[in-house]
């Protein structure tokens, strides 16, 4: 019998919402194989339960910077009221920029790239934009309206290169192991952020071995080291409230496959920490419990930029500014792309010919944009979420999904007190099922040869252990290069000679068809071509074969200057 959902699903894909988000049924020549309109909308929900978090996280960590607050006082006005008023009042700007960067960018990336993908400020970048560029209380080597001017400008660098197709080609002709090692080390990643206090806070820091069991209560964190337990590990209740519903109760409502089984479990357990006399209330009664609840009684609120909109200072004759960007720069561009071409592998919407994936350009574009966007509004910058895997896991495969995160995101900008009121430990659970989800990209490493398999698994081991996934792609890069590249210069020399025993089980190495040219501008050499061809010319054009490897088809009657759209391969020779 069908459904309202399904009938519901059948009329959207017909119409041309459906068409162009490519929907299954819809007619398109590349619908999307099993995409339905209610399940991106359950996935894009459930993508933003648990990207929410940053709403509140991201506004705490950006205020630590001061804003524009002035400090006049010792100590990094660390008593100083009036500052810490000030301060107050930049975290409650940076929760509506958070809010409202989130939504933009999220819905721009959905309706524009057609891809599931949430948007936000990034954990990892915010804190090195607070603690090591613009520094505690404003203590840094730069002022928080220069960093701003750093961010604003490394939007625009990138939106050029994205444009120039660079950001597609350096993903593309990354060796397949690693690429799948960036996928899976993401998933150790969330599921890492999941089981530390970022979530479930079964993980805890620990003086001798770096990390160990947490779990315990705050009366028992270790003397000015929070999450660090001396003992009574793991007698946390909120702990063991999101094991229960917000982890185990998950997967069994996946084991039977209930729809929305991640969102379920985030809700559920969202509610229970809510009432404040229980011993899981996310509002405990003390300062930082009061101050919560007051934000979450007030339910509905809207609060201007008052001290962090278009706060700008373009001071790009200073040296250290052009430090922060560069800085900036390689940082963001690994992070995202990375994450981003592991957010369309996971969906399934990579080429598995070109390594693509449709609107790449656009997607990135998009980014940049809301890098520079993200600097107008006084926050640090805007990337791909890894906690759009969740929604993946959801089903999610359009941009549908992405839009309804941005949507939610815009209501967070009014309804803030509720939406930043989902507590951590709720979360956790499904960051480590997401996680759990990802890591099946190791089946597809080629575990067989030592010069692929290292690299990859130096790649999944730093991405988690250095909170990092652009230090993790740099490792696994440089290892591969330095590995490989010894054998590729050993082997010439000895004209073949040489060669490691199994290297006939070794991944070849290849560019992949469509070379660093984008699409839109293989359009245009095409259209141009054309012009040429109906124009008069008194010198007509000779091509000459250059090499024996290069051919070019005679009996066409398509221009041979004209870009061919399978383009050229170039192997390791065996």
């Amino acid at each position: 019998m069908l459904t309202f959902a399904d009938r519901l699903n059948a009329q959207v894909a017909d119409s041309a919402i459906g068409r162009w988000f490519r929907l299954e049924g819809s007619g398109h020549a590349r619908e999307r194989e099993g995409s339905r309109f209610m399940t991106d909308v359950r996935a894009g929900i459930t993508t933003w339960a648990a990207m929410a978090y940053i709403i509140s996280v991201n506004a705490s960590i950006v205020s630590d910077s001061g804003g524009t607050c002035v400090c006049e006082a010792a100590n990094n006005c660390v008593t100083d009221a009036a500052y810490l008023q000030c301060i107050q009042e930049v975290k409650q700007d940076l929760i509506t920029s958070t809010a409202a960067m989130s939504a933009l960018a999220s819905i721009l990336m959905g309706a524009l790239a057609n891809l599931p993908v949430g948007m936000a400020p990034g954990m990892g970048l915010n804190a090195y934009f607070t603690y090591s560029v613009v520094g505690y209380h404003g203590s840094g080597f730069i002022t928080y309206r220069e960093a701003l001017a750093a961010v604003f400008l490394e939007g625009w660098i990138f939106f050029i290169l994205s444009l120039l197709g660079l950001r597609q080609w350096l993903a593309r002709i990354m060796p397949q192991s690693l690429v799948l090692a960036v996928g899976a080390g993401i998933g150790l990643y969330i599921a890492f952020i999941g089981l530390t206090s970022g979530g479930l806070n079964v993980i805890g820091g620990d003086t001798t071995n770096l990390v160990g069991l947490g779990g315990c209560l705050e009366s028992d964190w270790l003397e000015g080291l929070p999450y660090f337990c001396g003992s009574q590990v793991l007698r946390s209740p909120t702990t063991w409230l999101g094991i229960f519903t917000g982890g185990i109760l998950t997967i069994l409502l996946m084991l039977y496959r209930v729809k929305g089984s991640l969102l379920i479990g985030i809700f559920i357990t969202s509610v229970i920490s809510w009432p404040r006399n229980t011993s899981v209330t996310y509002f405990p009664h003390n300062e930082a419990g009061d101050q919560l609840f007051d934000f979450f009684k007030q339910v509905v609120t809207w609060h201007p930029l008052k001290h962090i909109g278009n706060a700008l200072d373009y001071n790009y004759g200073k040296g250290k500014v052009w430090y922060a960007l560069i800085t900036f720069l390689y940082v963001d561009i690994l992070d995202t792309t990375g994450t981003l071409y592991s957010m369309v592998k996971f969906a399934g919407l990579r080429d598995p010919v070109t390594l693509d994936f449709e609107n790449s350009t656009i997607a990135y574009c998009v980014d940049a944009f809301s890098i520079s966007m993200g600097a107008l509004a006084g926050t640090s910058p805007v990337t791909a979420f890894i906690e759009s895997a969740t929604g993946i896991a959801e089903g999610g495969k359009t941009g549908i999904t992405a839009i309804v995160t941005g949507l939610l995101f815009f209501l967070s900008v009014f309804f803030a007190p509720i939406f930043a009121s989902i507590p951590p430990w709720a979360t956790g659970g499904a960051l480590v099922v997401v996680g759990s989800l990802m890591i099946r990209n190791v089946r597809d490493i080629n575990w067989d040869y030592v010069g692929d398999a290292v690299p990859a698994f130096l790649t999944i081991l730093f991405i988690p252990l250095s909170y990092n996934i652009a230090y993790g792609v740099i490792v696994g890069v440089f290892s591969y290069v330095i590995i490989n590249g010894f054998v590729w210069i050993v082997s010439k020399i000895s004209n073949n000679a040489i060669m490691p025993p199994n290297y006939d089980a070794s991944e070849p190495w290849v560019i992949p068809p469509g070379g660093i040219v984008p699409a839109w501008v293989n359009v245009l050499l095409r259209r141009n071509t054309r012009i040429i061809e109906e124009s008069p010319s008194e010198y007509p054009f000779q091509v000459r074969q250059r090499h024996s490897n290069l051919s070019v088809d005679t009996t066409s009657q398509e221009n041979p200057l004209t870009p061919r759209k399978s383009g050229f391969k170039f192997s390791n020779e065996k």
